[in-house]
């Protein structure tokens, strides 16, 4: 394949490709180069089966999109977006495993198998959206007609869509062939924020599968090499003692300060870090009033390396700036690791199966379509290149500084991963123009074209143990001996942020996997 294509450049490729590791880093630099490589395999036999069956459950598929895209529901209040997944699951045969999935009351498991044995594949449909992202299916911002402010700026609607339309799709291929196996779909909540997929890999509930796909929005089609960053979460809490600020301040001890402090000793850490540490935190609480000694702050805090050693000493030295911040200013420190992932594990066989499908079919658009982004594009101040209508060659080996909570899925099980177009070349995730794209044909296509590609992807992992073993023989290469190991405390049982509205949904309906064939 050529990247000949308008608007193509060292910076898109690479935002492409951290689309590809589902939208972990955009903006990455030009000094890191990928080194593609640029051998075609044929196209799999399994590429028109999936075209067909996909066709004929199009309408479920624009269905799941196009409702969550209305519904544009935030990290872990998804409540009605995992319903829309589950209805049209059911309605195809599926059967719900469990809802309120390893704590999350947005998250479910449901599957659907056939014969006596047989392969496991897996799918990881999402559904979050992002605050004050909501715009109209307009090449303009505007405000959504329905008033939310909320959007899916990173094409969430269309990524669950296609994941959870391939594995209906699936479904009706192995009817046709009477291939024995079994399809679970893992609903994926909270991607954004705290995401599930770390607390079920940590549950083991990918233990046995034979493959997890997915895919993520991009600017272009584009698979590879991708290597994600470890990341953990914090929340830094500062207490104190509070006093008038003009009368007595010298009764106060300033929490704010402790936590001024805590910055202050982070920025030092910065000149003593490997080039793949990343430290980066926002003040949630910093006081009430400038004449009221503040005796609260809080921060949060996140910090990233190239994998779990990184990460591990980054939290152990972010600590003791905490508590030395807390000793100057005679407060307390409260230091609280509440979310963590570990770095992707590429899988050669599954980066190789990914490319054949893709390529087979390139992505097709229609003038008004690439019109549409185009005029998203001119909008933004970017060159008017439209969408992506080639699949670039695989990408790397390179490793960006984002992360996913795929990558605790690729530590047990190894992962077939890609971006495809759901928006304009030069287009950057988490921007309106990716809520605007969704909302119409363009989020359509995507959708029914990765519902093909993963469905194809998922059929050719049922019916080829060859390529099962070579998968499962590269993961463990890759681990090299390392056993998995989640940076998610064995004591966080639910997510820190969820809403108190929905703590009572916490806990699994159905805590495990059924053992009749269904």
């Amino acid at each position: 394949m050529t990247t000949g294509a308008v608007g193509f450049s060292r910076r898109s490729v690479l935002g492409a490709a951290a689309g590809a590791a589902v939208g972990a880093g955009l903006g990455l630099p030009d000094l890191v180069l990928a080194q593609a490589t640029t051998a075609e395999a044929p196209a799999p036999a399994s590429v028109g089966a999936a075209e067909a069956a996909v066709e004929r459950h199009r309408d479920a598929i624009l269905r799941i999109s196009r409702e969550v895209w209305d519904l544009a529901e935030l990290s872990l209040e998804e409540v009605k977006s995992a319903k829309v997944h589950l209805r049209e699951l059911e309605a195809a045969g599926f059967r719900t495993v469990s809802t309120g999935t390893s704590g999350f009351p947005t998250a479910f498991v449901s599957e659907w198998s056939q014969g006596t044995g047989g392969p496991v594949v897996g799918y990881l449909p999402e559904y979050d959206a992002l605050p004050d992202l909501g715009n109209a299916a307009e090449p303009r911002p505007m405000p959504a007609p329905s008033g939310n402010p909320n959007g899916h700026g990173c094409g969430h609607n269309a990524l669950g869509a296609g994941c959870t339309g391939a594995a209906i799709a699936l479904k009706t291929m192995m009817q046709a062939t009477g291939t024995p196996g079994t399809i679970r779909v893992y609903g994926c909540a909270a991607e954004e924020t705290e995401g599930v997929k770390v607390y079920m890999a940590r549950d083991g509930l990918f233990d046995d599968l034979d493959a997890a796909l997915a895919w993520h929005p991009a600017p272009l089609a584009v698979t590879g090499e991708i290597m994600t960053a470890a990341v953990a979460q914090v929340q830094v809490i500062f207490r104190g003692r509070t006093a008038h600020a003009g009368n007595d301040p010298w009764e106060g001890r300033s929490a704010l300060k402790a936590a001024e402090l805590f910055g202050t000793g982070i920025q030092f850490m910065r000149e003593h870090l490997r080039s793949t540490a990343r430290m980066h935190y926002i003040y949630e609480s910093a006081g009430v009033a400038p004449n009221i000694v503040p005796e609260f702050a809080q921060i949060w805090l996140t910090l990233r390396g190239q994998d779990r050693a990184e990460v591990d000493a980054l939290l152990e030295w972010t600590k003791q700036v905490a508590d030395g911040a807390a000793l100057m200013t005679q407060t307390t420190a409260e230091y609280e690791l509440f979310h963590g992932m570990l770095d992707l594990l590429p899988n050669g066989p599954m980066i190789a199966l990914a490319q054949a499908h893709m390529a087979a079919r390139p992505p097709v658009w229609t003038e008004a379509e690439q019109g549409f982004a185009k005029g998203c594009q001119k909008e933004m101040g970017l060159p008017e290149a439209g969408l992506a209508t080639t699949v670039l060659p695989v990408m790397g080996p390179l490793r960006v500084g984002g992360g996913t909570d795929v990558g605790d899925v690729s530590w047990v099980a190894p992962v077939g991963i890609f971006g495809w177009p759901s928006f304009g070349i030069g287009t950057s995730l988490h921007t309106w123009a990716v809520t605007a794209c969704g909302g119409m044909s363009i989020g359509d296509r995507a959708s029914l074209d990765t519902a093909r590609i993963l469905a194809g992807m998922g059929y050719d992992v049922m019916t080829d143990a060859g390529l099962r073993s070579a998968a499962k023989a590269d993961l463990e290469a890759r681990r090299g001996g390392v056993a998995y190991a989640p940076i998610l405390p064995a004591d966080r049982k639910i997510p820190l942020r969820l809403p108190d509205w929905l703590h009572k949904a916490g806990g699994d309906e159905v805590v495990s996997f059924a053992s009749e064939e269904g």
